[in-house]
């Protein structure tokens, strides 16, 4: 199955911090990703399951690599460890300063127009933390 027969995968907005989190995943800083589990809902998207497999988009909408879903878990914020954290490739030191920042991207404009208004995100908050292999890069 190629890039094209995927479904699609977009890490955060186009733009820079979707362009560090695509370097991340190719040079295997990143293994890992948290989507927030109101967005799934808002969508009407099912939370995948290992054994998935996706497109991750560049940020002008082009298949740039196929990951492979090794583990996925539904849980509280408050419940995400220093391994995810730094897994995460974004160079967090610990769970900690991975819950501030994703306290702020969850709770920000882009979020809030998404699903049309703020949500109440906190501890307690539920997440999908997704830990994933490379399969497959595209390289121009």
């Amino acid at each position: 199955m190629g890039h094209d027969d995927l479904p699609t995968l977009e890490l955060a907005f186009p733009g820079p911090e979707r362009d560090r989190g695509l370097a991340a995943i190719r040079s295997g800083e990143k293994t890992a990703f948290t989507g927030l589990l109101e967005i799934y809902r808002h969508a009407g998207r099912e939370v995948p399951t290992a054994g998935q497999r996706f497109a991750v988009l560049d940020s002008e909408g082009v298949p740039a690599v196929t990951i492979e879903l090794v583990e996925v878990r539904v849980l509280p914020m408050a419940e995400i460890d220093d391994a995810f954290a730094i897994a995460e490739g974004r160079g967090y030191a610990d769970a900690a300063e991975w819950r501030t920042e994703h306290e702020e991207f969850f709770g920000g404009d882009g979020v809030a127009e998404f699903l049309g208004r703020a949500p109440v995100i906190d501890g307690g908050t539920s997440v999908v933390a997704q830990r994933f292999r490379v399969v497959d890069s595209v390289t121009s």
